[in-house]
């Protein structure tokens, strides 16, 4: 079975940092896009950075640009999101997410869209204070 678990969410001051991982089981992370997503109340699930491991091609939401850092660990099975100079309109909750790229996909199409997806972590809260 496909599973994402992601961890590493909590409460910062404003410029401070916080990494979040994504532990994934039941596949190997050089087949699969895995992405970041964030959700703030009332506001529609966005993605902030994606990674494909088989070319290491990366994708960041210009909110995040950076900032954030995306980066896999094959040996661990984990995908790290480093979020550095966090900003009170960061506040939301986190989730991962994987898919396959369809042949010709490139990883920005992860990040773009996430009605698509279909394996998703559960969320982890990201509260920045001001």
């Amino acid at each position: 079975d496909v599973q994402l678990q992601a961890s590493g969410g909590g409460l910062v001051q404003a410029g401070g940092s916080l990494r979040l991982s994504c532990l994934v089981s039941g596949f190997s992370l050089d087949d699969y896009a895995i992405g970041w997503f964030r959700q703030a109340p009332g506001k529609e699930r966005a993605g902030v950075s994606c990674i494909d491991s088989s070319d290491d091609s990366t994708y960041y939401a210009d909110s995040v640009k950076g900032r954030f850092t995306i980066s896999a660990d094959n040996a661990k099975n984990t995908v790290y999101l480093q979020m550095n100079s966090l900003k009170p309109e960061d506040t939301a909750v986190y989730y991962c997410a994987a898919e396959v790229l369809p042949p010709g996909g490139v990883v920005s199409d992860t990040c773009r869209r996430v009605a698509r997806l279909y394996y998703w972590g559960q969320g982890t809260q990201v509260t920045v204070s001001s």
